[in-house]
C-alpha cells in the first residue's frame, strides 16, 4: 500500500498555528493540502502525523470532524513519529509532505510515484537538487527503509527531519532526484511565514482551477511576476536549527568521551 503521511503541528517558531490559517476564508492551509493530494491516482490513504502536544488538539479534532485519519506522536523525534505511524497502518511505501505546502501538486506525486515503481531505487524525491518551486516537494520511500533508518540514525536533523539519514551518500541508500528542463527554484509558495501565506492567498485567488497544479502557478508568474515580489527577501533556511543540534550533539559526546577517559 502506497500510504501520504503529511508531517502538521501547530508550533511553527516563525509563523504559530499555520497549518489552521485560512486561505480563503474557508479552508485552511492543512485542508488544502489534504485537498490536493485527495486529486493523486496512485494514493492509496492519507494520514495526518501531528504530535502528542496539547496544543495540536486542534489539529487531531479538526481532523475527526473531516474523518481524516491521523496520529499522534513524538514532537521532536518526527522520525520516530513517521516510523509509528507507518507501522500502525501498514503502508509499504511512504510518500512524505509537510503541512507548509498547502498548493502541493498531484500530478508531479503521481510521477514521482511512478518513476519508483520502475525505477530500482531506495528514495526519489524533486528536493535534492532543486528545479522545481518551494512549497512542491515530494519525497518516496519504503517502509522498510524508513525502518533501517529509525534503528540506525542517531544526529537530532536525521529524527527532525525523517529522511537526513537516507539521503546521506555514505549510507548506501540508492537515491534518485528528479528534475524539470527549466529551473523554477527562484519560484516560493511554501508557506513558513506569514509573507508567503500572503502569496498562497494571492496565488488561491487568482487561479481557478482546482487542484492548482504547478503549471498553473508557473503560467501565472510569467503573466504577473510583480504577484510573487511579496516573499522574494525571504531566505529558505532549511535544517539550520537542526544542524546546530547536531553541533551540540557531537559537542556532548566528546566531552562524554573525555569524562570516560578520564575516569
Amino acid at each position: 500500500m502506497i500510504g501520504c503521511i503529511i508531517q502538521a503541528r501547530m508550533g511553527s517558531t516563525r509563523l504559530p498555528g499555520k497549518v489552521i490559517q485560512k486561505i480563503d476564508g474557508e479552508k485552511t492551509v492543512l485542508d488544502y493540502v489534504i485537498n490536493q493530494l485527495k486529486a493523486s491516482k496512485k494514493i492509496d490513504t492519507i494520514i495526518v502525523a501531528t504530535t502528542n502536544l496539547q496544543e495540536d488538539d486542534i489539529i487531531f479534532n479538526h481532523l475527526k470532524f473531516q474523518q481524516i485519519e491521523c496520529y499522534r506522536g513524538s514532537s521532536e523525534d518526527v522520525l520516530d513519529r513517521y516510523y509509528q505511524c507507518a507501522k500502525k497502518f501498514g503502508i509499504d511505501d511512504i510518500i512524505r509532505i509537510t503541512a507548509d505546502n498547502p498548493l502541493i501538486d498531484p500530478n508531479i506525486v503521481d510521477i514521482i510515484i511512478d518513476k519508483y515503481k520502475n525505477r530500482k531505487c531506495d528514495f526519489i524525491t524533486n528536493a535534492m537538487h532543486r528545479t522545481f518551486p518551494y512549497g512542491t516537494e515530494v519525497e518516496i520511500f519504503s517502509f522498510k527503509n524508513l525502518e533501517k533508518s529509525w534503528e540506525m540514525a542517531k544526529k537530532p536533523s536525521e529524527r527532525e527531519h525523517v529522511t537526513p539519514f537516507i539521503c546521506d551518500p555514505k549510507n548506501g541508500f540508492k537515491l534518485i532526484n528528479i528534475k524539470l528542463k527549466e529551473n523554477y527554484s527562484h519560484i516560493r509558495y511554501t508557506v513558513d511565514r506569514k509573507e508567503d501565506l500572503l502569496l498562497v492567498k494571492k496565488i488561491t485567488k487568482n487561479i481557478v482551477e482546482r487542484p492548482i497544479l504547478m503549471k498553473n502557478i508557473i503560467n501565472l508568474y510569467k503573466k504577473n511576476p510583480k504577484l510573487f515580489e511579496v516573499n522574494k527577501h525571504i531566505q529558505h533556511d532549511g535544517h539550520l536549527s537542526a544542524l546546530k543540534k547536531d553541533e551540540e550533539y557531537f559537542k556532548c559526546n566528546r566531552n562524554d568521551k573525555k569524562t570516560n577517559v578520564k575516569n
